[in-house]
């Protein structure tokens, strides 16, 4: 594969496409922002006025949503990947969305004798920059093996799950987690810090035990800075964990820290927090304790 269309030119996309660039691919774009549009072409890459007209294009499209109607607009609407792509074209959607809508893209396309991989990734702005994101992919084996140098490209690293919609499960399941730790990180270090100890200090310490993370590695240092800066905002990770909550309703699974760390992010939503930083949630904590953790 060489030639690869981007579709969702936002905090994520735009990094991918300039790895791909970097590793030597030719790639075409398709966004509402003209201005970043323009900034990708400039390094190189094509353009396109649709998705339809950009799947004409290319032999692969990555698609980095924010949501599942916009995964399903690009891919089967009426100006969508699926009516301009050729047989045998990829589409690989690294969107966090519901596993259903996964597997109805996937036989969507089929239809048009498409290929579909649902490859959420790990990882955020930092990681996309650094070109360090971690690819979780779902579909046919043979088909995530011909797009694994396009991981590569963007990532450290990717892992194939099995069929339609486990690359998704996979990645909700992830953001469960990380969204529970945080909360609890949050929790601890707003009590150790009205206790009078040290917040660097504290994060120091817990990083040597049991209760280190890879959530305290990335939004330790953010809070102590006062770096409230999206790499990963409030509301979409609010999002993910409705999308996780559907699932775990569909499975009949009790869920319950699940539900507390969604309820403590629709709080910093409501407090205007919802397009910063998810460690942003930490502000409620603040205020409800009276004291501000910082360097």
């Amino acid at each position: 594969m060489k030639v690869i269309g981007i579709v969702g030119l936002g905090t994520m996309g735009v990094p991918m496409a300039k790895s791909l660039l970097r590793a030597g691919f030719e790639i075409v774009v398709s966004g509402r922002k003209s201005e970043v549009v323009a900034q990708l072409v400039e390094m190189g890459a094509g353009s396109a006025v649709s998705p339809a007209d950009l799947a004409r294009q290319c032999e692969a499209v990555l698609t980095m949503l924010p949501a599942d109607k916009a995964v399903i607009d690009v891919v089967t609407g009426p100006d969508g990947i699926a009516n301009g792509g050729k047989p045998g074209l990829v589409v690989i959607d690294s969107s966090t969305v519901s596993p259903s809508t996964s597997k109805r893209m996937a036989e969507e396309l089929a239809k048009h004798e498409i290929e579909f991989l649902d490859a959420p990734v790990t990882g955020s702005e930092p990681q996309a920059v650094d070109a360090k994101l971690t690819f979780i992919v779902g579909g046919k084996k043979q088909i995530y093996e011909r797009c694994k140098p396009l991981f590569e490209a963007m990532g450290k690293g990717s892992f194939y799950m099995g069929s339609h919609g486990a690359g998704t499960y996979t990645k909700l399941s992830n953001n469960t987690i990380s969204a529970i730790t945080l909360i609890a990180f949050v929790e601890g270090i707003v009590m150790a810090a009205k206790g009078g100890v040290d917040p660097e200090r504290f994060i120091e310490v817990i990083s040597q035990g049991g209760a280190r993370s890879g959530q305290i590695a990335n939004k330790g240092p953010k809070i102590l800075q006062r770096d409230f800066h999206p790499n990963f905002a409030t509301a979409l990770m609010y999002k993910d964990l409705g999308l996780a909550a559907e699932i775990a309703q569909e499975m009949n699974l009790p869920v319950p820290a699940l539900a507390i760390a969604r309820e403590m992010l629709k709080i910093a939503i409501a407090k205007g927090y919802g397009r910063q930083d998810v460690c942003s949630v930490i502000k409620c904590y603040e205020e409800w304790a009276q004291v501000e953790v910082s360097k």
